[in-house]
């Protein structure tokens, strides 16, 4: 179990982490965006049965644990394989869990990628539950997760309308490896950004809706990244004490966490703030005023 930090209680140091090995790219966000350039809408995606959540979850926490070598054994039985990334912006490394057919490759399950930072206890999570159909959140996911100490990205593996029924539409669903991961975080306590995208005509004359989604143990976060988005110029809707479209009120991930008191951000972006890699720096700036804060839990 992860704990919290005090004056009398610092961080645990970090193991060594997974044997390293040589990336195909050192950069991690073109490392994601060659993962997700593949994501179609016309299936690459199988919801995984009760057996195989289970297992990822039991590995990801012995990940979260320190025990990398239990990770690597548990996620191997689900033939997912463990690595270690060392980003060639900032030179951090990352605990890279991915399907083990190969490092970029897809398989038809599409359950998704996670990155933990090794060098730093795990202290708070930005999550990207519609790479490609949100387009770019995969890269601001990236980017959000260099910007500050004890990060994990959780990264869906398939776009959203891949799975039938709406299946891979993981942000509303809780029987996806995605959710099971969030529900790990939020059971240790760790808070969490989820980031999505919408049309400019969806809501016109904002650039970013910030929810709490279905609980409120994050005002004061909203609150904090708001100021941060607006000191940017960014027009923002406070989902969290007016009336706004793309609140996030039905998101699992979200009720998982207001049900567990577990801080958690809805995120909406619009489509010319994520158009560019300016939009994608003011937005991550403005996040990682916030995910520095959660960094010295």
């Amino acid at each position: 179990m992860l704990r919290p930090e005090s004056p009398d209680n610092a961080p645990p140091a970090r193991p060594a982490g997974p044997a390293p090995q040589r990336s195909a790219d050192p950069d991690l966000e073109r490392r994601i965006a060659a993962f997700t350039a593949g994501f179609s809408e016309r299936g690459g995606y199988r919801t995984p049965v009760d057996q195989e959540r289970l297992a990822f979850t039991k590995a990801f926490a012995h990940l979260l644990d320190g025990d990398p070598e239990a990770a690597r054994t548990g996620f191997s039985e689900i033939d997912f394989a463990l690595r270690t990334v060392t980003d060639g912006v900032g030179g951090h490394r990352y605990a890279e869990v991915a399907d083990g057919v190969s490092e970029s490759g897809h398989t038809s399950r599409g359950w998704g990628r996670v990155y933990v930072d090794l060098d730093r206890p795990a202290r708070w999570s930005v999550q990207v539950p519609h790479p490609v159909a949100d387009s770019r959140t995969e890269l601001l996911g990236a980017r959000v997760l260099r910007g500050a100490p004890g990060g994990v990205l959780v990264l869906a593996g398939a776009h959203r309308d891949a799975g039938e029924d709406g299946a891979a539409d993981v942000a509303h669903r809780d029987d996806s490896v995605f959710h099971a991961v969030v529900e790990e975080l939020a059971r240790r306590n760790l808070p969490g950004v989820q980031l999505h995208g919408f049309a400019d005509e969806s809501f016109r004359g904002r650039d970013v809706v910030v929810s709490t989604g279905a609980g409120d143990s994050a005002l004061a976060d909203a609150e904090q990244l708001t100021a941060a988005l607006r000191r940017d110029g960014l027009e923002v809707c406070t989902a969290y004490s007016a009336r706004c479209k793309l609140a996030g009120r039905e998101n699992e991930q979200g009720r998982t966490a207001a049900d567990r008191q577990s801080r958690f951000l809805h995120v909406e972006l619009n489509k010319t703030l994520r158009g560019d890699d300016r939009g994608l720096d003011r937005a991550a700036a403005a996040i990682t005023t916030l995910t520095e804060r959660w960094s010295r839990r």
